[in-house]
């Protein structure tokens, strides 16, 4: 779906996520293999996605993921934390041949697709190989949050991974727990005090009340 000036995310105080704009949402489970290795994702349930519609972001909604009520009676906290800075004010910056990385770990959804295969950290400082190079690009692309990002030393330009506005669910196979809300494709989130977030290629909005980083996610879900 093409992206509208109603398409955004407005998060509540103390309350839910209200999701304007019809947006789809679907569960995105993650495939690993038999030694827990993050690979790529398995689409999985679509939900149905009305005009508007609230999501749980409290954990205690008995109506997951959208909310119902439970977050009054939970007397759920739900004060944003999160920095307003820009994306590469956060981040730190890791130099390659090819390639550059930079990586804003308090963004970090714990999602794990930066470990395999030696590293991502590691990769990119090979990233004159063409195999290193590839793993790079495609380790950072799978990075829900948007916490790593590849750029081209040539161009300067972000390597981003294309999206339609769109949510994804993200369900954890090797954790057995459900993670974040995967927001694709630079959908407006808007704080409670009415302060918009940057706007991203993707980030990760915390669902289930723990994260230290709200409204984003944390990796509190996964301990």
């Amino acid at each position: 779906m093409k992206k509208s000036e109603q398409t955004k995310i407005e998060i509540t105080k103390d309350g839910p996520y209200l999701v304007m704009g019809g947006l789809p949402l679907s569960e995105q489970w993650i495939v690993t293999n038999a030694d827990g290795d993050s690979l790529d994702y398995r689409e999985g349930k679509q939900h149905p996605s009305p005009q508007q519609y609230a999501l749980c972001r409290c954990g205690q909604s008995g109506s997951k993921p959208f909310c119902d009520g439970s977050h009054q009676k939970a007397g759920f906290d739900g004060t944003e934390t999160a920095s307003h800075e820009p994306y590469l004010e956060q981040a730190e910056t890791i130099e390659g041949p090819n390639l550059r990385l930079t990586d804003a770990e308090s963004l970090c959804a714990f999602a794990r697709f930066c470990d395999p295969k030696g590293r991502i950290w590691n990769l990119v400082k090979q990233s004159d190989n063409p195999e290193a190079r590839r793993l790079t690009e495609f380790e950072a692309a799978h990075c829900p949050a948007g916490r790593l990002v590849v750029w081209d030393q040539k161009t300067g330009k972000a390597i981003e991974p294309k999206y339609e506005p769109s949510l994804g669910l993200i369900e954890d196979t090797d954790k057995k727990v459900s993670g974040p809300i995967w927001v694709r494709g630079g959908i407006p989130v808007i704080s409670a005090n009415g302060k918009a977030y940057e706007v991203r290629n993707r980030m990760t909005l915390c669902r289930c009340g723990a994260s230290h980083n709200k409204p984003f996610c944390d990796g509190s879900h996964a301990a």
